[in-house]
């Protein structure tokens, strides 16, 4: 089992910046894959950014991509989402999650999720 809670959402103005944080549980951190997926009101849930268990690969969505970087720190069992150049289409609520397959594939946990509000 694992446990995730995000933190670091808020309020900002368009081209500011943030980072949201996911914090899990459990001695297996580090063999999980982590994505970050958001969901602004009306929508679907999507893929923002994931990165592998060791931190070497990473993957973006076009619309983030050059502006957030999905980081992980496997001895603070933490994963991190920088968001820089924030637009008001970034609005949404942002979710971590956990896989113990690829970051292609389902994931097996999810986090509360933190709300991200860009302002115009």
């Amino acid at each position: 089992q694992v446990q995730l809670v995000e933190s670091g959402g808020g309020l900002v103005q368009a081209g500011g910046s943030l980072r949201l944080s996911c914090a899990a549980s459990g001695r297996t951190f580090s063999s999980y894959a982590m994505g970050w997926f958001r969901q602004a009101p009306g929508k679907e849930r999507e893929f923002v950014a994931a990165i592998s268990w060791s931190g070497g690969s990473t993957y973006y969505a076009d619309s983030v991509k050059g502006r957030f970087t999905i980081s992980r720190d496997n001895a603070k069992n933490t994963v991190y989402l920088q968001m820089n150049s924030l637009k008001p289409e970034d609005t949404a609520v942002y979710y971590c999650a956990a896989t113990s397959r690829g970051v292609a594939d389902p994931y097996d946990y999810w986090g509360q999720g933190t709300q991200v509000t860009v302002s115009s």
